[in-house]
């Protein structure tokens, strides 16, 4: 279970997003819509700021990307990793 947020991504999270050092970017799951992950039905939301039981983080440029405990199931048999590619984010998930 390991999230991994390139720098070239943070940078884009804090200019897009108006993040400053400190603040929290979390990733959550959802039914349909979003980011297209590797389990069928759901995508991939974020939001900002610290909600629950932080269970898998990583700071990036002053930011905390995090999945709390609840939705933290999502990375049981996974790595994600976050890019910057074509000036948009990539989110690319590898099974362990």
């Amino acid at each position: 279970m390991n999230l991994e947020v390139s720098k070239e991504a943070a940078e884009w999270y804090k200019s897009e997003m108006d993040l400053e050092q400190g603040d929290y970017v979390q990733y959550y799951m959802q039914l349909y819509g979003g980011i297209p992950t590797a389990h069928p039905n759901y995508s991939l939301g974020m939001s900002v700021g610290k909600e629950g039981s932080i269970a898998v983080k990583t700071e990036v440029e002053g930011i905390t990307f995090y999945f709390n405990e609840v939705n933290s199931w999502f990375l049981k048999e996974f790595d994600m990793k976050v890019i910057l590619g074509n000036e948009e984010l990539e989110f690319i998930c590898k099974e362990k």
